[in-house]
């Protein structure tokens, strides 16, 4: 009861700054004449209730990482063939030498992320997500991560993709390196997405309360329930209701734990897709839907890239049927 009562009292807070934010707008106020409580709070919280029924635009963007095992071209010839307009880099893909090479190394170049940027856009799809490949804890994060972020900046990638041990972070270095991130993401028009991996972090929740500690405008939460389900064995439903306000993307994933307990593709598994996106259906943003995993569980890996094509379509048919519906009722 003590904490619906505290639910009840923030949200009444969060309407009567929106509404003064509105006044303040309806009778000529600048943005300077707002205080800087009410500002934090708009960057924080822009799902208000301007927003409450205007459709959220959800981008379907095929990872490349189901295509590991085939060259990084292949990937993302066959993730436009399946009818993508986006796509996310990670990690690594088997080269025709056999050879796995990383889809961007931690030191390359801003330069090569522009050219790889470029080629993907030449072939029709605009790339909206990255691996950043090192936990927000490491010792090295600072500077891979700062480095991640002008890769990021120069290939046209709207956001940064970072996750915990799979026994979870140390909360304390992730909030002093995400708020020393936050203005090196906002310089270079980045957002920081944290996802859940297990652990002290494995839920939206935590990953949200680290992040409203953080507070910073460029760094906000990915949400993947096929994580959630798989390395804490819990219903992905109520943990997605607790993180909706800082979520800015997805990693589209689902998971079985019987007869098999395994992840897969979304509408495979015993995630329900309607109440996972319900939440964030009506926000007024564009969010990123990165397909993560699109595979058929039970049956064997696809052995060739035609049959991930395949794959590839469906998870996205099936999603956008999802929320096609979501958004007409």
């Amino acid at each position: 009861m003590i904490r619906h009562r505290q639910i009840d009292q923030d949200i009444s807070r969060r309407r009567l700054l929106g509404s003064t934010v509105a006044l303040a707008t309806f009778i000529g106020g600048s943005p300077s004449q707002v205080s800087g409580e009410e500002k934090q709070l708009q960057n924080r919280d822009p799902i208000s209730q301007s927003n409450e029924r205007k459709p959220t635009i959800f981008q379907h963007a095929c990872m490349t990482l189901p295509y590991r095992n085939f060259p990084l071209e292949r990937a993302l010839s066959g993730i436009k063939s399946a009818g993508y307009d986006y796509v996310a880099w990670g990690v690594n893909h088997k080269e025709s030498n056999g050879e796995s090479v990383p889809v961007m190394s931690e030191e390359a170049s801003p330069e090569a992320a522009r050219v790889l940027g470029a080629k993907c856009r030449d072939m029709g799809l605009q790339p909206v997500m990255m691996f950043s490949t090192i936990y927000p804890e490491h010792k090295r994060s600072l500077s891979v991560l700062t480095s991640r972020i002008k890769q990021a900046a120069a290939a046209g990638i709207g956001q940064l993709l970072t996750f915990g041990h799979t026994e979870g972070g140390n909360r304390s270095v992730w909030v002093d390196r995400f708020k020393a991130l936050g203005p090196i993401a906002r310089d270079h028009n980045v957002l920081i997405v944290v996802k859940q991996h297990g652990g002290s972090t494995g839920t939206g929740q935590a990953c949200a309360e680290i992040i409203r500690e953080v507070n910073d405008p460029n760094v906000f939460v990915n949400y993947d329930a096929g994580n959630v389900m798989d390395y804490l064995n819990l219903d992905p439903i109520p943990d997605v209701q607790k993180c909706a306000n800082e979520i800015r993307s997805f990693c589209v994933k689902d998971h079985r734990n019987w007869p098999k307990d395994e992840d897969c593709g979304p509408g495979f598994g015993e995630i329900d897709h309607y109440r996972l996106f319900e939440p964030v259906a009506f926000t007024g943003l564009t969010i990123p839907l990165a397909y993560e995993n699109i595979s058929a569980p039970l049956i064997a890996t696809a052995s060739t890239a035609e049959q991930l094509d395949s794959l590839a379509r469906r998870a996205k048919e099936y999603v956008e049927t999802v929320i096609k519906g979501l958004q007409q009722t």
